[in-house]
């Protein structure tokens, strides 16, 4: 289900990024970055709540009190955002997509601004590797191997400014995904789970704006990795006739995959807006690339099914932004 919109703005970001990404190529464009995984908070849980709050009052400071907060993690009842909420008095929707969080977030305050239901909304999106590997998978501290399909949550927050209120950027429509389930059942893999949902999700973008890939200076996804970008490609080629040539992978770029021991690359609701809201908006910015597609992937897994021997099943929304 693609949308169009004729008065939504991204007037301003604002990302706050943990050690590992600022060790990473684009360390340089994070408006904050902490050096150790604590942001001087006494639980990883408390941490990533307290870089929520960081970045939404940041982004008060920057451009006024919004309408609406909009805000997804991937902890169990979204506490990391629940938290923040409440020390912001405003009205809050906490979402869910996995790492598909951020351009949900993006969609629903655009649906809102664009109807004049509301004239400004934050949209923040967080994950912290602490507090994901030991909901998901085993507390760090365990020390268990994993594959090199296997991809590292980013640890930080990007959170975006949304209204009415005209500015160089402009969220020109969206595609809402269908949940895709194509049976694997490794938790270690999430490139392969989501990059079916990823494929779908810009064919139908593509043929619901009846345009060629190549209408964009660059199509973004998120968090497929390493291994889960080149199954991407292959699907589009074999399943939708289509050769990318202006496509890249926010997993990939957002860490130095052959040294700092990521596996296949980055994960997690941050990985994504991170990456946009720092060097690819500076691009946008200067008019180095002027129209962008995002696909925010996402994995939604839970630890319960996947014990039940479950498949997981994947999700992708797309979102449009083009400098005007």
């Amino acid at each position: 289900m693609t949308t169009k919109y004729n008065n939504v703005y991204l007037n301003n970001t604002y990302t706050i990024a943990g050690i590992n990404e600022a060790k990473g190529p684009l360390g340089k464009y994070y408006d904050k970055v902490y050096q150790d995984f604590y942001f001087g908070a006494k639980s990883f849980e408390k941490a990533e709540s307290k870089i929520i709050e960081e970045a939404v009052n940041a982004l008060i400071i920057q451009s006024g009190k919004p309408d609406l907060f909009i805000s997804g993690d991937l902890l169990n009842q979204l506490v990391a955002s629940n938290y923040a909420a409440s020390k912001l008095s405003l009205p809050y929707l906490g979402i869910y997509s996995a790492c598909a969080s951020s351009v949900q977030g993006l969609i629903i305050a655009s649906n809102f601004i664009e109807h004049n239901i509301i004239n400004s909304c934050i949209c923040s999106a967080s994950s912290h590797n602490n507090t994901a590997e030991r909901q998901f998978r085993y507390p760090v501290e365990y020390g268990g191997i994993k594959p090199k399909t296997a991809t590292f949550t980013t640890t930080g927050v990007g959170a975006a400014y949304l209204s009415n209120k005209k500015s160089c950027i402009k969220i020109e429509s969206a595609t809402i995904g269908e949940v895709v389930d194509m049976g694997i059942k490794d938790v270690y893999d999430m490139g392969s789970v989501m990059a079916p949902a990823c494929a779908k999700t810009l064919y139908t973008h593509l043929l619901e704006t009846h345009r060629d890939y190549s209408y964009y200076d660059l199509i973004l996804s998120g968090d497929l990795g390493r291994y889960g970008k080149d199954i991407f490609k292959i699907l589009m080629k074999k399943d939708y006739n289509i050769n990318l040539t202006n496509y890249d992978d926010s997993a990939c770029m957002i860490y130095d995959l052959d040294k700092q021991n990521v596996y296949a690359g980055g994960s997690g609701p941050a990985c994504l807006p991170l990456v946009t809201y720092s060097y690819i908006l500076e691009k946008m910015q200067k008019k180095e690339i002027n129209k962008v597609l995002l696909l925010a992937t996402g994995a939604l897994m839970s630890p319960t099914m996947v014990n039940l021997k479950l498949s997981i099943p994947a999700i992708c929304h797309a979102i449009s932004l083009e400098v005007i």
